[in-house]
């Protein structure tokens, strides 16, 4: 138990590191851009008319104080961590004065809900085809699969994206090809809404599971086609063991190992599958939120969403070396 906590404390440890890391990186890069969000907003506020100096100079110190770009550089820098860790990313320039953690929090359950989901169906999918067609490699039905795995593989998810609206939008229009809900439903845990969210989450779920799906089930045959040719596997079948077991116990959980690193990595990067595809369906989700945040030069609303981006590619793998010990023994953590 005393080496499990050691091997707690060093992956927090180094979970603290990386995220210290990357978001001061967001914070160098979005304040290196030549945006100034005080002098932005001022420009926008007096386009309308004539303004007192007066005026415009209590706005001006107001707006630094706001967006906290006040005072020196150690100042500005003490005072972007205070915020960070009270998840206060200040107000957005877009949408002023609504909180950056506002937008966020409205649009985050839509991309974790779309993206969680997808993403465990695909692993779980393209696993498990991919272990029974490495076991089974005399099968012509695996085979087949295999042949259709690698053709869509290199395919761009957008593409998909896009044949799948002109098949199901125009085509044959029997589904939903943008929006997270129907219009004019109230969001609410009611029976109608949740419908409504399913099915239009229905077209943008499967358009990043058609293209994954071919990326595990490759990755998990190669595993499996190497591991069943390893001593104790083929022991086993001599010696009588049942096939299910063999491949449940023997092959697939030896193999499983780097795809849950891969599961950790996709599901901490989830905001990165985002962008394309909720732009393409016009999901409100975060991707749709970063790339308007981006066109409209707010830079307080793309540091926020970078940051949740870092946390959570950093909690993905944080969680995933916690985990690994407890179903890999070959895992030391003395």
């Amino acid at each position: 138990m005393s080496g499990y906590l050691a091997y707690l404390a060093k992956r927090l440890g180094q979970f603290v590191l990386v995220v210290f890391i990357g978001v001061n990186i967001a914070y160098v890069v979005t304040h290196a851009t030549p945006i100034d969000p005080v002098e932005q907003s001022i420009s926008a506020v007096t386009s309308f008319g004539n303004t007192a100096p007066e005026a415009i100079e209590q706005m001006r110190q107001s707006l630094k104080e706001l967006y906290g770009v006040g005072g020196s550089w150690r100042e500005q820098y003490f005072t972007f961590w205070s915020r960070i860790l009270r998840a206060d990313f200040g107000p957005s320039m877009s949408a002023f004065p609504t909180p950056v953690s506002a937008l966020i929090g409205r649009a985050l359950p839509w991309t974790v809900g779309l993206l969680v989901v997808s993403t465990l169906v695909t692993w779980a999918l393209g696993n498990l085809l991919g272990g029974l067609a490495g076991y089974y490699q005399r099968s012509r039905s695996f085979k087949l699969m295999g042949v259709v795995a690698m053709g869509l593989h290199p395919i761009p998810y957008y593409i998909v994206a896009l044949m799948l609206l002109i098949v199901f939008g125009f085509l044959w229009p029997v589904l939903p090809i943008t929006g997270g809900s129907a219009m004019n439903l109230p969001q609410g845990w009611t029976l109608a809404f949740i419908g409504s969210v399913l099915k239009h989450s229905i077209l943008p779920a499967l358009s990043l599971i058609l293209i994954g799906v071919g990326s595990w089930f490759l990755g998990m045959r190669s595993l499996v086609s190497n591991i069943v040719t390893e001593d104790y596997v083929q022991f086993a079948e001599l010696g009588g063991v049942n096939r299910r077991r063999i491949l449940g116990s023997y092959v697939m959980r030896n193999a499983l190992g780097p795809q849950v690193t891969g599961l950790a990595m996709s599901l901490g990067g989830i905001f990165n599958g985002a962008i394309i595809t909720e732009k393409v369906f016009g999901y409100p989700g975060v991707g749709t939120l970063l790339v308007d945040a981006v066109y409209a030069g707010d830079y307080g609303l793309v540091l926020g969403v970078t940051t949740i981006s870092i946390l959570g590619v950093s909690a993905g793998v944080l969680a995933i070396d916690l985990l690994y010990p407890l179903f890999d023994p070959r895992v030391q953590v003395a």
